[in-house]
C-alpha cells in the first residue's frame, strides 16, 4: 500500500507537472532566463527559506516525543540552501545586506503565513505536510534543468543534481507518514490541505518570480 505522502504526491501531481514545465525553470535549463528574474527570484527565495525555518521552529515545540525533537532540530539547525544561496547571490552582485532588507512579495508573504498559520493552529502532521512540497519538488530539480553550461545557472542546477536534499525529503516525508498512520480521519484531511496548497503556492511562486511580482503602489 501506498505510504500517506506517496498518496498526498499522487494528488498532487498534476500541480506538480506544471511546476516542473514552467518557464523560469525552461528557460533556465537552456540558458536563457533574463538574469535579473533569477536575481528578483533569489532575494525571494531568500527569505521564503527564513519563513521556512521559523516554522520548523514552532513545529520543533510540538513534536510528540523526544526522538522527534532530535529529528526536528536537525532540520532547524542545519539550513542546507544558505552557502548556496551566498555563492549565487555574489554571482549576481547581491550583497548580504541587500538580500536582507529586500521585502517578501505578496506571494511570498502569502505562502509564508499559510506555513506559520499551519504551525500555530494545527500539531507536527498538517505542519510537516505544509513543509514537505518545497524540499520534494526542489529535489527533483536537477533532473529537471540538467547541467547547464551558464556562470549562474550552471552552480545552481548542480547543487540539486548532487541530491542536497535527499536527507531533508526523507524526514520531512518520515514526519507525514508517522503522523498519517496515527492521525484522526479529520486529521489526515488537514494534512491533505496544507499539503495541496502549499504545492499550489510551489507554482505560484515561479509565477511570482518569473512576472517579478510586485506590490501595488
Amino acid at each position: 500500500m501506498p505510504s500517506f505522502s506517496d498518496q498526498l504526491r499522487s494528488e498532487a501531481q498534476p500541480l506538480w507537472d506544471r511546476i516542473f514545465r514552467h518557464p523560469f525553470l525552461l528557460e533556465a535549463s537552456e540558458g536563457r532566463l533574463p538574469v535579473e528574474k533569477f536575481r528578483y527570484y533569489l532575494l525571494q527565495d531568500f527569505h521564503y527559506l527564513e519563513t521556512f525555518a521559523r516554522t520548523v521552529a514552532i513545529a520543533l515545540g510540538k513534536a510528540p516525543d523526544s526522538e522527534s525533537v532530535e529529528a526536528l532540530a536537525k532540520r532547524v539547525l542545519t539550513p542546507i540552501e544558505r552557502p548556496l544561496h551566498r555563492q549565487l547571490l555574489a554571482l549576481v552582485e547581491i550583497t548580504p545586506e541587500e538580500a536582507a532588507i529586500a521585502q517578501p512579495a505578496p506571494t511570498n508573504l502569502a505562502y509564508g503565513n499559510h506555513m506559520l498559520a499551519t504551525a500555530h493552529q494545527h500539531g507536527l502532521g498538517p505542519t510537516a505536510a505544509a513543509l514537505l512540497p518545497c524540499p520534494w519538488t526542489y529535489h527533483h530539480l536537477g533532473d529537471v534543468l540538467g547541467r547547464i553550461a551558464h556562470p549562474i545557472y550552471g552552480p545552481w542546477s548542480e547543487f540539486y543534481l548532487q541530491g542536497a536534499l535527499e536527507h531533508s525529503v526523507q524526514a520531512w516525508r518520515g514526519f507525514v507518514d508517522e503522523a498519517g498512520a496515527q492521525a484522526s480521519a479529520a486529521e489526515r484531511e488537514a494534512m491533505r490541505r496544507a499539503f495541496l496548497t502549499s504545492s499550489r503556492y510551489e507554482l505560484l511562486f515561479w509565477d511570482m518570480a518569473y512576472k517579478m511580482e510586485q506590490w501595488p503602489g
